[in-house]
This record gives structure tokens, sequence and C-alpha cells, in this order.
């Protein structure tokens, strides 16, 4: 009897452990781990990313479950996950992950903790994945990013156009643009994500101490549309003149391969500094980078760096700290940085990037090189939860169409925008 009143206690004990305070963790010594993971990204970040979880897998025994998907499709999934509180441990996520808080897990205990390794990067850095740049760490930065303007040196000189000087203002822009296309017949600049270059970074540049939208998260965060109002006068006189495709020559464009750049239709273009390798790739000839223009030489630059892509962890996983030790050795770990090249973005640990510099190509210095003049001259990204980002946005393409093909004037555009944005907050 008495060994009987032992066995049963011992088990009492082992079931009030196992679901005293929730769910057990379960560590990689206790039984086999698998780990769900997804991100979007072309075919060569899969190979890479496939490729390093292998790594992974023969370091640690640590198994995946991996989801790679085009970036519509990634977001698709995720929110119908996330409905279900059935999310993937690990998840790759953007700017935007202020929108997911619910399903993911604040990571500072772990970084306490010595499970998440960040002694080789910096606080400005880190910062990039706070809530609000100081508050809670929901994820880990997969590279750093930022955005400016590719070009072909080769169609500048043979138009007798000067390459873009670090100060370069928009003037210089339309005058450069329009110049090149006098020259050779072709658009002077290809798209340019007009919603980040023309409001989100053009409104910064007229007042150090505005944004597009207020802190909070639930108004604009200007008062002067002049930035605005500006930027769509330079667009319309482009495109009247023939140097910058109109919106239905712009709906042809549908990836990087099909820029007017790549094709040699266009002398520069707009695009995400993670982005130039690709971009040169497609192009097949020397490109170089250049910040994106000023309204102002001496002005502000207005642009930030940010995190290209962040790694999350689900709040609901079962391996916790499986999935931490993991995100520390994909941002830490100098052989599987190998691996994946900087494809998303400049890498955060400055071993890792000196490693990279080390064997770096052409195409790649002439990137790092790019990186080290923005992280001199730009801000640090925060990421502010803003609900109505997607409708203002949509609101701003939609204006600035009809700013192109004369309904509004640029003034009246401007003016037209923030009353439809100030409904829009207000719904």
């Amino acid at each position: 009897m008495k060994k009987m009143v032992l066995v049963v206690l011992a088990l009492l004990m082992a079931f009030s452990v196992l679901y005293a305070g929730g769910k057990k963790e379960v560590k990689a010594e206790d039984e086999p781990i698998t780990l769900r993971i997804a991100w979007w990204g072309s075919q060569k970040r899969h190979d890479a990313t496939l490729a390093v979880l292998d790594l992974y897998t023969k370091k640690t025994g640590v198994q995946f479950e991996a989801e790679p998907l085009p970036f519509d499709g990634y977001f698709a999934k995720l929110n119908t996950l996330a409905a279900a509180n059935d999310v993937w441990d690990i998840i790759q996520l953007g700017s935007n992950f202020p929108t997911y808080l619910d399903v993911l897990e604040p990571l500072d205990s772990y970084v306490e903790r010595g499970l998440i390794d960040v002694s080789g990067t910096s606080a400005g850095t880190m910062s990039t994945t706070r809530l609000n740049g100081n508050g809670a760490l929901y994820g880990i930065s997969l590279g750093t990013n930022t955005y400016g303007i590719a070009y072909d040196p080769a169609l500048f000189a043979a138009a007798g156009v000067a390459e873009p000087a670090e100060n370069w203002t928009w003037a210089d822009y339309e005058k450069a643009a329009m110049t090149i296309h006098e020259k050779l017949g072709i658009f002077g600049s290809s798209k340019l994500d007009d919603f980040i270059s023309g409001a989100s970074i053009r409104v910064p540049q007229h007042d150090e101490n505005a944004s597009l939208f207020a802190p909070e998260g639930n108004k604009l965060g200007y008062d002067d549309d002049y930035p605005i109002e500006d930027y769509w006068a330079i667009r319309k006189r482009l495109v009247d003149a023939g140097a910058y495709p109109d919106p239905g020559r712009i709906n042809e464009i549908k990836d990087i391969e099909g820029d007017f750049l790549v094709r040699g239709e266009a002398a520069m273009t707009f695009l995400a500094s993670n982005q130039f390798v690709a971009l040169c790739s497609a192009a097949g000839r020397p490109l170089k980078m250049a910040t994106l223009p000023r309204e102002s030489a001496d002005g502000p630059i207005g642009a930030t760096m940010q995190s290209s892509q962040q790694f999350s962890m689900f709040n609901g996983s079962k391996y916790k700290d499986e999935v931490a030790k993991f995100l520390s050795f994909f941002v830490n770990d100098i052989e599987a940085n190998r691996i994946l090249n900087a494809e998303r973005g400049n890498p955060i640990m400055a071993p890792v990037l000196n490693d990279l510099e080390k064997s770096a190509d052409d195409v790649k210095k002439e990137l790092y090189s790019f990186m080290a003049v923005m992280t001199k001259l730009s801000s640090i990204a925060l990421n502010f939860d803003v609900p109505k980002q997607e409708e203002i946005k949509d609101l701003y393409w939609r204006i600035e169409d009809q700013v192109v093909f004369g309904k509004y004037t640029p003034a009246e555009g401007a003016k037209q925008f923030r009353k439809e944005a100030e409904a829009i907050f207000a719904k």
C-alpha cells in the first residue's frame, strides 16, 4: 500500500509540474522537435533559406516544416492562421508587425536569458523591431534596408548628364530625367513608389518635425500640403513630357525583370536597397545606387533605415526556447549567412557583415557603400500601428492618378488627399 501511495504521489507531482502555470515548454532533449516556419520571397530566397534550415538540422537535430510562399499568398495564409490562433512557430514579417501583435511573443526575456545573442548589433538597429521604437521587442531583424535610386551610369554619360550627387534635389532629378528623355528618347526615370518617396519621405524632407502619420497612428502628422503638392507637380510635368511612364505604362511593370531600367528603356528607378542585387542580375550590366533626392541640398534626407524583414515568434508555440535559439543562429552564424548572402538586407550583426564584405563582388561593394552613406544620413524607422495605412495608401495613388490626368491641379489634389484622409481616420 505504501508503495502504491508513493507511485500515486509521484504521478501527481509530475502532472503538477507539467501543467502548473500553463503548457510545459518542450525542449530538444525531451523529444524530436519540428518547427513550423514560413516566409515570402523569390526562388533565390527560398533556396538559400532551405539550405540554412538543413544546416541547422545537421547541427542541432531540430527539424523544420517549411512553407515558402509568394508575397500575396503569404499574408492571405497568415491572416487565416492568425484568425484561428494557429500560426507557424516562426513568422516572417515586415514593418507591418504591429498588425499581428495578438499572435506575437515578446522576445526581451529570451535576450535577457542569453538564448538570443544581440551583442553584435546596436540598440538603434534593435529599435526597428520594437513597437514605437522603444517598446517590447517583437522580432529579430533579418537585415537593415532603406530606399534609393538605382541608375545606369552609361545612360547618364550618353545623355551628358552628371551622375547624382549625395545631396541632389528633386529639381536635379527632374532636370536629369527631362534631359535623358530629350537626348536618348527613353524614359528619364522608371516608376517610383510615390507613396514612399512622395509622402512618407517627402513630408519630413520639408519639415523634420513632421511625418505622414502621427505617432498615435490615428491621424495625419503634418499640416503643410506643399511637399505633396510639389511632388505631384513634378510627376505631372514629367509624364506630360514623356520623361516618366503614365499610369497605364506603369501597370506593365509586374516585377524587377519588367522594370524599364532593366529593359534599357529608362535611366533610373526606385527600389529598396535589398533589391539591388536582383536588379543588377536582371539587367546584366553595371548599375549604381544613389540616395533619394531631397527638397533642398542642405535639407534633411527624410529617409530612414529600417528592418527589411524580421523573424518573429508565435506566442502559442510549444517550442519557444528552441525558436529563440534558431533566431539567434539565423542572424549570428557565419556559415549560415554566407549561404544567405545578405539577400534580405544588410546583416545586422557586425561580425557577419564584416565577413561578407571581405568576399563581396562589385555589385555587393556598391550596395555596401550605399548603405554606409545612408547609415550616416538617415534616421532609424519607428514602427507605429496605423490601422488605416493601406486605405490611405490607396487614396494617395488614386488622387495622384487624377492629378496626372488633369482632374485636379497638384494643389487641389493635395488638399483633396488631406480631406479624404481625415475622413478615413474619422470613421
